[in-house]
């Protein structure tokens, strides 16, 4: 692959030289753990010779070992990850669903979660584009609808099966009687295809391209200059936004490379659908298909309906402590392909 950045025709595409950068980072990345795990397990035997005749070390030998379980166990679930699109990077996108603000906080809370999620994960984020909804009670401000770009490796096979409905039950801190409400909001997640994959030709009169300022909570945070793009797709209505970057070039750039993406991911569905119908199989709607229960009233559960895990630490799951569920989906998918 170094090789590869020594051609002439490499240096002068400055995306090609980008894509091989990135695929000798990954490379030495995942080199570099496995030799950290590999000196960890030495220096753990060494230590264990050492502390085997004092039982103070104990305490100290569980904890290393407790420390290079959970590294191999990240690094096993990999394993699983086999398909082409699996190492890519992802866009994750939440909605709000029915229930005004209550949905509106659903979607909030969902947001922080998975970014609490992928910065353990060491992935990198970054909101694209975020719609607020309504400002309420103590400053809570809620969300329309949310992107964000997750980079790092394996990604999108790390988050594509949190797509779909999830549901929310609580009492609602936006009702004055201290009601029980239950929200919805979908989660959608895509790869982000590497250039060469784009495999999809748009018109340049199939683009409704708009302009606007970059939206806010309000106050010192609006945007006066007209630096957010949005794009739609006027043959299939896709409409993808961006607002995160400085300059309405780069928010174009990025919200293209979306639009490409969910056109790709389209095209690989409707592939999927023909499937399914020569076999005469009824494939679930994405919407309203609820794959994870999150209650706190009348008791404190997070449920997962198509893997049966449950976790009882509600307040962790949102905050970020998601490991145990996106595992068992992985290794369900697995199980289902075979």
């Amino acid at each position: 692959m170094q090789k590869e950045l020594e051609k002439k025709e490499v240096w002068q595409d400055f995306e090609k030289q980008k894509e091989i950068l990135k695929k000798i980072d990954d490379l030495k990345e995942l080199v570099q753990k496995w030799e950290n795990i590999e000196k960890e397990i030495k220096d753990l035997e060494e230590f264990y010779e050492i502390a085997k005749e004092d039982p103070s070390y104990d305490k100290e030998i569980s904890k290393r070992i407790e420390s290079l379980e959970e590294k191999l166990k990240e690094e096993e679930i990999k394993i699983f990850l086999s398909s082409p699109y699996d190492k890519l990077d992802a866009i994750l996108e939440i909605r709000a669903g029915a229930g005004g603000k209550d949905a509106q906080d659903w979607a909030t809370l969902l947001s922080r979660m998975y970014q609490r999620f992928c910065e353990k994960k060491g992935f990198r984020v970054k909101i694209l584009n975020q719609s607020f909804g309504e400002p309420g009670p103590e400053g809570r401000i809620g969300t329309k609808e949310i992107s964000m770009l997750v980079k790092g490796r394996y990604a999108y096979g790390i988050l594509k099966g949190e797509k779909g409905a999830h549901r929310l039950v609580r009492i609602s801190p936006f009702s004055a009687q201290k009601l029980r409400h239950t929200s919805f909001a979908s989660v959608d997640v895509i790869p982000v295809l590497p250039r060469e994959e784009r495999k999809i030709e748009i018109k340049p009169e199939d683009l409704k391209i708009e302009t606007f300022r970059a939206s806010g909570p309000g106050g010192q945070y609006v945007n006066r200059r007209e630096t957010a793009v949005r794009i739609t797709h006027i043959p299939t209505s896709i409409v993808v936004t961006c607002q995160s970057e400085r300059s309405q070039a780069q928010n174009k750039e990025l919200a293209m490379q979306m639009l490409l993406s969910k056109l790709a991911e389209r095209q690989k569905e409707e592939e999927r659908k023909k499937i399914e119908k020569i076999k005469g199989e009824k494939v679930a709607p994405s919407w309203g298909n609820q794959i994870r229960s999150y209650v706190f009233h009348p008791y404190k559960l997070v449920k997962d309906h198509r893997t049966g895990v449950e976790e009882r630490q509600v307040e962790e799951v949102l905050d970020g402590e998601l490991d145990k569920f996106v595992e068992a989906e992985i290794k369900s998918q697995l199980k289902i392909k075979n």
